[in-house]
């Protein structure tokens, strides 16, 4: 006889195979107690027990429902289950779509918002082709013609500068050809906020909107940020015609609101939590509201500056061999040393303490390296503030030892920059202290929305 579905056995494969209930069906399960739970019934994982089938609820949680108050199953005809948009995998856009709604580009580099659950293991696997990229998104399906493309389908932690070189020409090239009027990559939180940094620079000159997002939690999960996240992140890069790179996720825990951060602004704070990204030392650029009102922020009304000469524009080398490394009590200089003679290392940036220090013994190797031509970039380790190299003695050798002290850009937008400008200029110095996309910013006051309550 045909499996029912994957992962389920004995008692409750029985169970289904009565009512004939298979897989990626909607069904209106009865119980003893008189509820009446409608949902897709979905796999579980091979070694779950057989007490137990599982729905998928339109709310977007699941369910498990015990064998034994089971009284009776119904499969949803396939004209009802037509007119609940919300079960339905999206079908390909028709003409009169093609002419009514905006296209985006949906950009999947890999990571939890982009996954799909092995239901034979329990594992949560990257989507490996644009067909599993679009059945995975159906939310996005009703306000704009979707255009997916995995450029890749990697952890974020195997992101390398190599990667940003391909990501930010394939961008430049599929959005052109495919005419799109906002761009969203789906990424792992882990090292989106390099990225982001990295495609600040890479694209400065790209004339819309780019929004990085990511997931805390699996599609697959009841409390997953995936599709808020997702729709919050397309509905900006389709209405905001604010070009430039940002972050989304969510403000705080609850579904209200999702942020919309500066690209070379934007941290993870938190390993887990739903609202783990901040911008440090800077106000939110907007947040979106129940993913359909995007609310600006006040300081983000203020004029932009000058975008940067056009001889910035679209240069999308990132060069490898660059370093960031981290200071801390019995820190060895030799591995300063070893990075520039063992691995051609050619700049690095250094995370010091409080103002941007490092021990005595340090200074020393970092002058002779400068000596020989390395780049020293130096930051904080601390969160908020800026590097001031003007306060104690140990900052005045740094700055007689030729470190370059990057006043307020964090650790991995300063990296990502380094990498970014050694593989298309000249002089490394002047164009790191140059202010391209507000990676150095002014010290403002944060601000709430223009209009949200007080």
């Amino acid at each position: 006889m045909e499996k029912a579905t994957e992962g389920y056995r004995g008692r409750a494969l029985e169970l289904l195979r009565k009512y004939g209930a298979k897989e990626g069906q909607l069904v209106e399960v009865f119980t003893s107690d008189g509820l009446e739970t409608k949902g897709l019934l979905i796999p579980r994982y091979e070694y779950a027990d057989d007490n137990h089938i599982v729905l998928k609820l339109k709310s977007g949680y699941n369910i498990g429902l015990e064998v034994d108050t089971i009284r009776s199953i119904r499969t949803v005809t396939e004209e009802s289950q037509s007119a609940n948009h919300d079960f339905v995998t999206p079908s390909k856009p028709s003409e009169e779509d093609l002419q009514k709604k905006k296209r985006l580009l949906l950009v999947s580099t890999g990571g939890t918002i982009a996954s799909r659950v092995d239901y034979r293991t329990g594992a949560v696997h990257p989507a490996l082709s644009a067909s599993d990229l679009y059945a995975a998104v159906p939310e996005l399906n009703k306000v704009a013609i979707v255009d997916p493309e995995v450029v890749f389908s990697i952890y974020s932690e195997n992101m390398t500068p190599k990667a940003w070189s391909v990501l930010s020409s394939k961008i430049i090239e599929l959005a052109n050809s495919r005419h799109s009027e906002g761009v969203v990559v789906m990424m792992g939180t882990d090292t989106l906020a390099y990225t982001s940094a990295a495609l600040s620079f890479s694209l400065i000159g790209f004339e819309m909107p780019v929004v990085l997002v990511g997931a805390q939690r699996s599609p697959d999960r009841p409390s997953s940020d995936a599709a808020l996240n997702l729709r919050s992140a397309a509905l900006f890069a389709l209405e905001s015609k604010r070009p430039g790179v940002y972050v989304a996720m969510h403000l705080n825990e609850n579904d209200e609101r999702i942020a919309i951060h500066s690209g070379v602004r934007a941290r993870k704070n938190h390993t887990s939590r739903r609202d783990a990204f901040q911008s440090i030392d800077t106000p939110l650029v907007a947040t979106v509201k129940d993913a359909s009102r995007i609310e600006w922020y006040e300081n983000s009304k203020v004029p932009e500056k000058t975008p940067p000469p056009s001889s910035f524009n679209f240069k999308t080398h990132f060069e490898e061999s660059v370093a960031l490394v981290k200071f801390h009590p019995g820190f060895d200089p030799s591995v300063l040393s070893y990075l520039v003679t063992e691995k051609s290392v050619k700049g690095i940036i250094i995370e010091g303490t409080g103002l941007g220090h490092v021990s005595d013994d340090t200074v020393a190797v970092i002058s002779e390296l400068v000596k020989r031509g390395i780049f020293f970039g130096i930051t904080s380790q601390c969160i908020w503030g800026h590097v001031d190299l003007n306060v104690y003695a140990t900052g005045m050798d740094l700055i007689a030892a030729g470190v370059t002290p990057l006043e307020n850009m964090f650790a991995e937008t300063a990296f990502a920059k380094l990498s970014w400008v050694m593989g298309n200029f000249n002089d490394t110095r002047k164009v790191m202290l140059t202010n391209l996309v507000s990676e150095f910013n002014l010290r403002i006051p944060l601000s709430k929305p223009e209009n949200e309550e007080s």
